[in-house]
């Protein structure tokens, strides 16, 4: 595989070596794609270089051909007509599209290593029969002609955006299958996520010259097409009728490309980090929202680098476009015309992608909740950071899983991405209960242990696609804690947990108090008692399935014993007369998931709540 920039290489390198021992394959790509501005068809060839470096021979080889979706009568159309909640963008739009306004994505022809193959296209799927099985270890080379539609914009690619952005070409181009440890992932592309094979892309766009493109990767040719002199004032000389664009991106799984007639394209330097270009349609919102946003993106990915793990490559777009805010390789496509502090939120959020969807490319059909949920946890940490503020951030997202689980409508995390029974299902679980997962490990684990062991994972786990085993261990092995009851009641079941202040009784010169677990799940309980002169007393109770205990603790740690999970109650005693004593309180940092809130306090005046 080439490499095109020592600092990437360098970081590849030191990293790989340490971690665990995984194949991975490889799909190098080279492409020309050719854009009719007119018709919006375009053309393209592909020279696929791909490496098995499985254990396994290989008589098959897939591709995703995402276009064909947005079609009428597809599996995402009809999906979208009969799910109890669609997705307001979609609806039974896809149903309603003309020839002229549908999307298509098909190969003209196709040879593997110089011989034509039998292929057959099913949907968004091709199917490829080769002619020489690929042995393990082994190279071949796939070299393929296809035409393409973008469709009217409705899903995350297509033309015209709802802003007049002319084209977003995300998954725009016949991509590689992943094949890993699990077998071949050839889902039809039904409404979200995805995972793709590491690679090198070279990729040269040619468009009619008054569009100007921005893509994954490095510009190859900056100084023909302006990239890197607009602040200088040097216009470019477009001669003829096109401008050819060429990007080269490498070790990443997709490739994207944007244009647009009336992009202005900015950049700003990240110290220690990436260079940031921007490409947005100037008008009375984005004029003052973009700037900046190009202002503070310094300081937010500073902070992003130095709390998450350092984003691997030089080079971050973030262009307008799209249907909302969507992640792709060193890049993102948002809609702009948003308040500041929506645009930088957005652009913190698929930024984040980079790091969880990006280089640590976990299978989202199946694990979602370990791009989405990691994501969505970052972008809030983040987020507090830029806004100064102390208080977790994560108290919205516990607030959006206790209204999943009052609608009744809740699925396990383990469910695949387009099976969910409703949106909102998917939604709720992928990035809110995602989200909860990091934060209630740092309840669990202790803070600083929590942070630097998610720094670990990520370093670990680079380029790897982990799974959801991968990340407990690294949690275990950074906690010294045991963790499978942790995981296999949020991620495996629909389990809730209900913890309470049972009773409070004087006994002697003393008070005892009953706490009960009223759920089917368990965590330690941690529980302040609040003394009527202002002292607080902290009482720790951690399972005993943890074989070790949390040592970080912000109130002084007054008393510690294991509560097994099999006993309904635990008791313990204050060394105070009940009069002593204002409060009693379970969970009061509101970290523990506890569905039923009302009965986790108990107060001398008879209050619920403080």
């Amino acid at each position: 595989m080439m490499r095109l920039f020592t600092i990437l290489l360098t970081t590849i390198s030191v990293t790989a070596w340490a971690q665990p021992d995984r194949w991975q394959q490889e799909a190098d790509y080279t492409m020309e794609i050719t854009m009719n501005v007119e018709n919006h068809q375009f053309t393209g060839t592909q020279t696929l270089k791909y490496t098995n470096n499985s254990p396994d021979q290989l008589d098959r080889v897939f591709y995703h051909l995402f276009l064909n979706a947005f079609q009428p009568n597809s599996m995402m159309d009809v999906r979208s007509r009969n799910i109890e909640d669609p997705d307001r963008r979609v609806r039974d739009r896809i149903s309603k599209l003309t020839p002229e306004e549908i999307g298509m994505l098909e190969p003209t022809s196709l040879k593997q290593n110089g011989q034509e193959v039998k292929y057959e296209v099913v949907g968004t799927i091709l199917e490829v029969e080769l002619n020489e099985p690929l042995a393990p270890g082994s190279v071949t080379t796939f070299d393929m002609t296809f035409k393409g539609q973008a469709p009217v914009q409705i899903r995350r690619t297509g033309r015209d955006n709802k802003e007049g952005i002319d084209y977003s070409m995300p998954q725009a181009y016949p991509k590689m299958v992943e094949y890993d440890y699990m077998g071949w992932h050839a889902n039809p592309y039904v409404a979200r996520e995805f995972y793709g094979v590491w690679g090198d892309y070279d990729v040269k766009i040619t468009i009619d010259k008054d569009y100007v493109v921005a893509a994954s990767g490095l510009i190859q040719n900056g100084n023909e097409v302006g990239y890197g002199y607009e602040d200088e004032g040097v216009k470019v000389k477009r001669k003829g009728k096109t401008l050819t664009y060429h990007f080269k991106a490498e070790n990443v799984h997709d490739f994207m490309w944007a244009a647009d007639r009336d992009y202005v394209h900015k950049k700003i330097q990240v110290p220690n980090g990436p260079e940031m270009h921007y490409f947005y349609q100037e008008d009375s919102i984005t004029t003052k929202s973009w700037p900046e946003l190009i202002e503070v993106s310094p300081k937010f990915v500073t902070f992003m680098n130095e709390r998450f793990g350092k984003y691997p490559y030089p080079v971050f777009y973030v262009i307008q476009g799209g249907d909302g805010g969507m992640e792709y390789a060193m890049s993102t496509l948002v809609t702009g015309n948003r308040s500041v502090r929506s645009l930088v939120g957005v652009t913190i959020h698929e930024m984040f992608h980079s790091w969880y969807q990006g280089v640590l490319g976990s299978n989202e059909s199946l694990h979602a909740w370990m791009d989405e949920g990691f994501t969505s946890y970052g972008s809030a940490i983040t987020g507090a950071y830029l806004r100064g503020e102390e208080a977790s951030p994560l108290q919205r997202s516990f607030k959006g899983y206790y209204s999943l689980v009052e609608s009744g409508k809740q699925e396990p995390l383990t469910t695949q991405s387009d099976h969910y029974h409703t949106n909102r299902a998917y939604g709720t679980g992928a990035y809110t209960m995602g989200s909860l997962v990091p934060e209630m490990l740092g309840y669990v684990m202790g803070d600083e242990t929590f942070e630097k062991a998610f720094r670990t994972y990520f370093n670990t786990w680079k380029f790897k696609h982990p799974n959801p085993n991968d990340f407990k261990r690294i949690m275990e092995k950074e906690s010294g804690m045991e963790l499978d009851w942790f995981f296999n009641d949020w991620i495996e079941t629909t389990k809730t947990l209900d913890y309470s202040v049972e009773s409070v009784e004087e006994q002697d010169d003393q008070t005892l108090v009953t706490l009960g677990n009223n759920g089917q799940r368990q965590m330690p309980v941690e529980v302040i008692v609040t003394l009527k002169n202002g002292d607080k007393q902290l009482y720790y109770f951690p399972l005993r399935s943890m074989r070790k205990d949390k040592t970080e603790f912000g109130e002084q740690l007054v008393y510690s014993e294991d509560w097994p999970w099999t006993h309904p109650e635990k008791t313990f005693v204050i060394d105070a007369n009940i009069s002593e004593i204002q409060s009693v309180e379970v969970d009061p940092s509101k970290r523990m998931g506890d569905v039923k809130q009302d009965n986790d306090f108990w107060s001398a005046d008879g209050s619920k709540t403080e």
